[in-house]
């Protein structure tokens, strides 16, 4: 009778000893930025279903989307390998976070961007190419590495290899394609659509 009682506390009792759920992976700093040749430690911090936050850093696998871009150690540590953004993830227990990596250069002094047309018709596409100058007067092709924006992508898109593409447009309008590594951001071009005849 006694061993029937303490069997059916155990099992009453059976949710105390489950400890809390992993719900989610964040990684931290969020978009960061590390220069060729650099590193930035990462951290990752797991959410539990009771509330409670952790830091989880030697507990995940880190992984890399690109490591020609930069390569992460099993402690979180990224190093850059060469210009461009490599998304590095934290995964524990089946849950992943994640965050994109830039990797720049760390003597880029400035950027200039040209264009093959700075008039496009709806449909029309134009190619855009960044040059890095270096702080000793050199110059390197930045065009795949650095991040393109386009103030109005309902006038044209711009994807990451600096192709951009006209939008339907109802009337003539403009948007202005710039382009970033890091901190140094380059001039700006005015990309003028006009409605498809």
């Amino acid at each position: 009778m006694a061993f029937a009682f303490i069997l059916l506390m155990l099992v009453g009792c059976k949710n105390f000893f489950i400890g809390p759920t992993l719900t989610t992976v964040t990684v931290a700093p969020s978009t960061p930025s590390v220069a060729v040749g650099k590193t930035q430690h990462m951290s990752a911090t797991g959410t539990y279903d009771n509330g409670v936050t952790d830091t989880v850093t030697d507990s995940v696998s880190w992984s890399t989307s690109d490591s020609s871009i930069a390569t992460v150690s099993s402690t979180g540590l990224v190093t850059g390998a060469s210009t461009g953004a490599a998304t590095i993830s934290a995964t524990l227990n089946g849950l992943s976070g994640s965050t994109t990596v830039t990797v720049t250069l760390a003597n880029l002094s400035s950027i200039s961007i040209t264009t093959t047309s700075s008039s496009l018709s709806s449909g029309q596409t134009a190619q855009f190419t960044a040059t890095g100058v270096l702080q000793n007067g050199n110059t390197v092709n930045l065009t795949d590495a650095v991040t393109w924006n386009s103030s109005n992508t309902s006038v044209a898109t711009i994807g990451s290899s600096g192709l951009a593409t006209a939008q339907t447009v109802s009337s003539t309008s403009t948007t202005t394609i710039t382009a970033k590594s890091g901190s140094v951001k380059s001039n700006a071009i005015t990309l003028t659509v006009s409605p498809s005849s």
